[in-house]
């Protein structure tokens, strides 16, 4: 590590970029002149001015590195082991803002772990697999190399780009300072990283929570895949809201019988008056109603849905048993039933009114059955807790292979699925299959939408019910929807063969592990209960080349499933030595043991299973192939900490893997992070031009003055000063701001260096009890912001310590302490009391400062440790430990004293202010105060240190008044005597000393080393 360059710094904050002036006097005009700088003991240092952060920082992560400082602390601290998982970014792409926040907030606990001597052993890792990789390679392929491209081959181009990336964030996030086992990641394509994968996937199974089935689950057309909800993304506006606009229709089912003999009775008996063709003939209607006679009247259900290309799905109506249904009717529409509460509404969106002929409750309309306008079949009245009146008609067109809730409903009612989409999202020729008019053909048209009317089945379906006389009415519904998080397409609900984990089985482990962990901020524990709470079967599968095998066989013979822990120890076996990529290179039975039978045939031949496994599994599983796996790590961790998207996401997937195979979650605390907006609160992109690039903060732009190279240190204090479990705003000014408090600090910690440049602690350090008053209380008020910081990085309110260390640096010492202090440490004698007295509270707040900075402002907290004056303990602050003070320094009596006293001195220096704008003083030096106070106990006390009001008011005399001069409390006038030439102050006793004429009687000493 470079030794210390040149540098000074000046006497008052404000000054701070002008550089060290050095106190010098002349006589006055007509007499000889005598120079007394080299008796002004004056700071010095060569710590740096200006921070050169960008090349100093690497520096001194060069001299990090040299020294293993990291390792040798993860090894050697002599505390426990500290785990903070790292949740594993994607391999893909460059690194942005949110990923510096991510990973700054873990080095900042990490560090301060270290700090408080823990054994921190932090893993970086990267998700390598999945979909965004794959497009990235195929992206610059022309369609017919794509097409020739194999999956082994898709596979090493696929891996090549994930370790390329990983170099690439690896090297950034380094750059931000933070520590770990770079050279050791774990990354979800290692051959043992894997293994450990198939493991929690074959525990699963042999629990029996994996299985096959075919359910609705997230498709998406443009990648072809099943996708999970964490893999889901739901646009939006600039002002929040939904950005998807959907074509919504009211759809009129007609009426084929009632179910109920009793519902159909009080039908008949209100419809009687209104039907002429049953004129008095009661039963029979009822027969009719309950599709008995020959015709049926004609009364319909009004459905709504927002996906018309799902109607040819369509196999069930689903009310809500205990809502009220009316029979309405009106002239252009006839009869229709709609719930009660909505009667109102769909008059107004249909532009009519609905006259209400009776109503039942929606389980007596249960099993009946309604037409299908496009088919030759019939959609029964099924019921359904989640039909609502919030939007609709309060009939919900059901298509069970379209919907999780509908396919629940319908597995309850032993419906069957009907799917007629194919992966790419077209109609199939199913769609087509039993059409009343087979015109307009669905099958090849794209249910979300064509090129063109030709291919847009949601158009086609529209224009079906329309020719078939049912559609009531077309609109656009603007709505929440879900797109494919990589393509940025919409999804479908598609009724698919996929592989699944029964969340269901476990879901009430799940809840208590959720209860038991600490969950910061506490709303997570809600959202992430209510997540887990209501959420369907975990689909596991992915119909993709790139990532781990799920590792299932099929019978040839019988077709069954092979799933033991014989078949699955084999495979794990197979990938731990030569990684996943041998499920593609070798044939079944190669990777089977060779005795190896079907369960349920006793057939010896196989093929392999060709889907791979979500990646949420994959990052999921990392307790396992992480923490269950590597020296000294364990699970639970002691905290994971990932944006609040990963309620839905990481930190679930996590949960559910360790607890269907341990019993327990992986972690004890769980931190959430908002997401980074820029200073309108707006979201960053590239048209709107409003992207924060790290880099650019760090290094610089190319315009240096638009674009200041600040360094890592300012962008990590911006991380520390903001509440970062909402959502954070940054952008230029926000920078500067932040840069500012980071001068001031440094400029701070400068100063204190600088002031101990000849103080050594173990020869000059005063004693506790023989340090003056007002180092009693600068240390109390150190004890108090060293306690305040320590409760702040404890309760990761990083923020707290942000405000508390900036008005330290700034009031207490640069406004005060530093102020009122310059007389003792440049005028008095070297080794006076006065003076070390004064240096062994700046060495204290150095030692402490420095230590306190360290989590957050890692480098300039290294910077200021290696240009200590004086002999260093360690050779990184990190080994130096974090700062406790000592228990006699918190004095509160003595605080409540000295608060009095500082706002004593406000008063005065307002005083003193007004008389300068006057004109009548120029420095405070020039000025005599006298002073009144009423209190008489603080009065006493003030007259007990009457000899040291001056320092305090940085004024050449005080006087303590009696008697009140009328109202005034302070009184300014000139100083007595005249002005020496060495200290500035105003005595009556300069020139009584014939070596030193022009000096008072305390500079005469101070150089006789007497004062």
């Amino acid at each position: 590590m470079t030794g210390p360059i040149g540098g000074g710094l000046p006497l008052k904050m404000e000054e701070l970029e002008k550089g060290w002036t050095v106190v010098t006097q002349t006589t006055e005009p007509g007499t000889a002149r005598t120079d007394y700088k080299d008796t002004v003991r004056t700071p010095k240092t060569d710590f740096p001015m200006r921070a050169n952060a960008a090349s100093r920082e690497v520096e001194i992560q060069r001299f990090w590195e040299e020294q293993d400082i990291y390792r040798r602390l993860a090894q050697n601290n002599p505390g426990e082991v500290f785990i903070l998982h790292d949740g594993p970014p994607y391999a893909n792409g460059d690194l942005h803002i949110g990923h510096a926040l991510n990973k700054i907030l873990k080095d900042i606990i990490n560090r301060y772990q270290i700090l408080q001597g823990r054994r921190v052993r932090y893993v970086p890792g990267w998700d390598c697999h999945g979909l965004p990789i794959e497009l990235k390679v195929l992206q610059n392929l022309s369609q017919a190399e794509r097409s020739a491209l194999t999956p082994l081959e898709l596979r090493v181009r696929a891996r090549d780009f994930a370790l390329r990336t990983v170099d690439t964030q690896r090297a950034g996030f380094k750059r931000y300072g933070v520590w770990g086992d770079w050279d050791d990641p774990y990354l979800t394509l290692q051959p043992e990283y894997e293994a450990a994968q198939i493991g929690v996937f074959g525990k699963m199974a042999l629990k029996g929570y994996i299985y096959r089935g075919l359910k609705p689950v997230h498709w998406s057309p443009s990648s072809q895949s099943a996708l999970a909800e964490a893999e889901l993304e739901y646009p939006t506006r600039d002002d929040g809201s939904p950005a998807h606009t959907s074509r919504s229709v009211y759809v009129r089912f007609a009426l084929r019988s009632i179910s109920q003999h009793e519902t159909a009775t009080v039908l008949a008996a209100a419809l009687l008056p209104r039907l002429e063709a049953f004129h008095d003939r009661e039963e029979e209607l009822i027969d009719a109603l309950m599709g008995q006679g020959d015709e049926v009247p004609a009364i319909g259900v009004a459905i709504w849905t927002t996906t018309p290309w799902t109607l040819p799905g369509n196999l069930a109506i689903c009310l809500n048993a205990h809502l009220d249904y009316a029979v309405v009717e009106s002239p252009e529409y006839g009869l229709l039933v709609v719930a009660s509460d909505l009667v109102d509404r769909l008059a107004t969106t249909l532009g009519t009114s609905f006259e209400t002929i009776v109503t039942f409750k929606g389980q007596e309309l249960e099993n009946s059955l309604f037409e299908h306008p496009l088919y030759h079949r019939t959609s029964p009245i099924v019921l359904g807790d989640h039909v609502t009146t919030d939007t609709g008609t309060g009939a919900v067109h059901t298509a069970p292979g379209h919907g999780s809730e509908d396919f629940e409903v319908a597995q309850h009612y032993g419906l069957g699925v009907l799917s007629p989409v194919d992966d790419y999202g077209r109609f199939t020729r199913e769609a087509d299959s039993d059409r009343k008019n087979p015109l307009p053909v669905f099958a090849g048209k794209a249910v979300l939408g064509g090129a063109n009317l030709e291919t847009d089945g949601n158009q086609a379906v529209i224009d079906a019910v329309g020719a078939a006389g049912a559609l009531l009415k077309e609109e656009a519904y603007v709505h929440k929807y879900p797109y494919d998080w990589r393509t940025k397409k919409p999804t479908i609900f598609r009724a698919t063969t996929q592989w699944f984990a029964s969340v269901s089985d476990f879901r009430p482990q799940a809840l208590a592990a959720v209860s038991q962990t600490q969950w910061v901020p506490a709303s997570g524990e809600n959202r992430i209960t209510a997540m887990v709470a209501g959420r369907n079967d975990w689909c596991i599968s992915r119909q993709r080349a790139w990532g781990l095998p799920i590792p299932a066989f099929y019978c040839e013979n019988c077709g069954n499933v092979l799933l033991t822990a014989e078949s699955i120890e084999a495979v794990q076996l197979a990938v731990r030595t030569s990684g996943s990529d041998i499920w593609w290179q070798k044939e079944a039975n190669e990777l089977l043991p060779a005795d190896i039978a079907c369960v349920h045939c006793g057939g010896t031949t196989f093929r392999k299973e060709k889907d791979i496994m979500d990646v949420w599994f994959d990052s999921g599983s990392s307790w396992a192939g992480v923490l269950g796996r590597r020296p000294q790590l364990h699970y639970p961790a002691d905290i994971y900490l990932e944006g609040s998207d990963q309620h839905r996401g990481w930190f679930q997937s996590s949960l559910l893997t360790c607890v269907a195979t341990e019993g327990f979650a992986p972690y004890k605390s769980v931190l959430t992070h908002g997401f980074t907006l820029d200073e309108q609160g707006r979201k960053m992109s590239k048209s709107l031009g409003n992207v924060v690039d790290p880099k650019i903060v760090i290094e610089g732009g190319p315009n240096l003055k638009q674009q200041p190279a600040y360094g890592a240190d300012v962008l990590r204090l911006w991380v520390a000063s903001v509440d970062y479990t909402s959502d954070q705003l940054v952008g230029a000014s926000v920078l500067a701001q932040i840069a500012e408090v980071y001068r001031k600090i440094r400029n701070t910690a400068r100063y204190l260096l600088g002031s101990l440049s000849d103080f050594v602690p173990e020869r000059d350090a005063v004693g506790f009890d023989s340090l003056q008053e007002v180092d009693h209380y600068l240390l109390h008020r150190l004890s108090v912001v060293v306690l305040e910081i320590t409760e702040a990085f404890e309760a990761y309110q990083f923020s707290r310590f942000f405000q508390v260390i900036n008005q330290f640096c700034t009031v207490d010492l640069s406004n005060f302490y530093f102020d009122i202090s310059k007389d003792r440490l440049y005028i008095s004698a070297e080794n006076a009391v006065r003076r070390r007295s004064c240096q062994t509270v700046l060495y204290h707040a150095l030692e402490s400062i420095s230590r306190l900075i360290a989590p957050a402002i890692p480098h300039l907290a290294e910077d200021i440790w290696q240009y200590l004056p004086y002999p260093k303990s360690h050779s990184s602050i990190f080994e130096a430990g974090w700062p406790t003070g000592e228990p006699r320094w918190y004095q509160p009596q003595i605080a409540e004293y000295w608060e009095k006293l500082v706002a004593l001195r406000n008063s005065v220096n307002a005083a003193l202010e007004t008389k300068r704008n006057a004109k009548a003083i120029g420095s405070s030096l020039e000025a005599k105060v006298k002073l009144y106070v009423a209190d008489a106990a603080f009065a006493a006390e003030l007259a007990r240190q009457a000899d040291q009001l001056r320092y305090l008011f940085i004024v050449s005399q005080v006087e303590l008044l009696e008697e009140p001069s009328g109202d005034v409390a302070v009184i300014v006038e000139k100083a007595d005597g005249k002005k020496c030439a060495r200290c500035w102050n105003y005595s009556e006793h300069v020139g009584e000393d014939h070596t030193h004429p022009e000096l008072c009687e305390r500079c005469t000493a101070a150089l006789a080393g007497a004062f």
